[in-house]
């Protein structure tokens, strides 16, 4: 990721509080912005005090810079904007989002991260040209762990970003050895997983598991109705084996069938506009990814219980021995319910590559 000269001057307290808050309202947008980024901006008045502030919407719709800036009204003349990315400069469904940003008076713009798209990227630059003060390249450990971090590392693999995620025993088994599963973690652990469909643009599954749990792959709120937005229900099916009565093909979210390899796959996925998946497929898919080196970021949901035998959570590596493990970093451990959310990431320029002890 480029980052902008002088990324490393200082912004206040307001400004880094404003930046923190723009993360979380690109969060609270992911899953319905896509190809676009979630990005959240705030406005903030000389004295620092936020006048207004949003969230990009919907492809065809305004930006977050833009959104801010109209909640802020006239008071936005002087004032200062903080946005999660660069703000873009190019001409597509919207308008610049520069060009409201000159247009409404701002004289100060503090953002997170460059915009590594070389079609919306350089903002920056027109700002200055402008005579806006522009502070970049801020708070970007943060960026990465929040949903634009997804689309970053999606617009620079070309592919889009993978969560794998998976409900195991302690034991690591996700079904029993009679292939019962339903269910292996708690109440809140499945709502929680809702929740994390709900911010991702497609769900990924095998045929194995189509088969052997017939699932919906919806999102549900906590009323268990179906939620306004579904993402892409994505089923790997090499072989023409889901039955037309699978739950998958219903019309409750709109499904694809894939054929192609993995990495293939991901390739036209992310070319029709997908940008950030949840993968929760069994065994077999989760290997074929991991050794495709094509997962990003693994959320693991570990009930306290034993089963001995069964199915585990992934299917063979190809690993030889301790000193090839794939080594991956804690990015947080959470009690949900009665289990423990574990996720995990793989060290930057490490997606699922394994490593060597000396």
């Amino acid at each position: 990721m480029n980052v902008p000269a002088d990324s490393g001057a200082e912004i206040d307290a307001a400004e880094l509080a404003a930046l923190r808050q723009s993360l979380a309202i690109g969060d609270a947008a992911s899953g319905s912005t896509s190809p676009n980024p979630p990005v959240g901006a705030v406005v903030l008045d000389p004295s620092g005090q936020p006048i207004g502030g949003g969230a990009t919407q919907p492809p065809g719709g305004p930006h977050a810079e833009v959104v801010a800036l109209i909640q802020a009204g006239a008071a936005a003349a002087g004032a200062t904007l903080v946005s999660s990315l660069e703000p873009c400069a190019h001409d597509g469904r919207t308008g610049p989002c520069t060009q409201a940003i000159v247009a409404a008076g701002i004289t100060r713009v503090v953002f997170g991260a460059a915009d590594p798209n070389p079609v919306a990227g350089g903002g920056a630059e027109v700002l200055r040209s402008k005579e806006i003060q522009v502070v970049g390249g801020q708070l970007l450990d943060e960026v990465r762990r929040s949903a634009l971090g997804r689309w970053l590392t999606a617009i620079e693999l070309g592919r889009p970003h993978v969560t794998w995620k998976f409900a195991a025993t302690l034991d690591g088994r996700v079904a029993a050895a009679d292939g019962t599963s339903r269910w292996i973690t708690s109440g809140p652990a499945r709502a929680d997983v809702h929740r994390l469909r709900a911010a991702l643009d497609a769900v990924i599954v095998g045929s194995g598991t189509v088969l052997a749990d017939d699932p919906q792959l919806t999102v549900r709120d906590e009323g268990g109705e179906l939620a306004a937005r579904q993402p892409v229900r994505i089923v790997f099916d090499r072989r023409g084996r889901i039955p037309a009565g699978a739950r998958v093909r219903d019309q409750s979210a709109p499904t694809v069938i894939w054929i192609d390899a993995v990495s293939e796959a991901l390739s036209g996925m992310y070319e029709g506009g997908v940008r950030a998946v949840l993968l929760e497929g069994g065994p077999t898919l989760a290997a074929s990814f991991l050794e495709a080196r094509c997962v990003d970021r693994i959320v693991g949901y570990l009930a306290p219980a034993l089963l001995g035998a069964g199915p585990t959570v992934v299917g063979d590596l190809g690993i030889p021995s301790i000193a090839q493990t794939l080594r991956l970093v804690v990015e947080d451990v959470t009690l949900v319910g009665a289990d423990v959310r574990v996720t995990v990431v793989f060290p930057p320029g490490a997606a699922a590559a394994a490593t060597t002890e000396e």
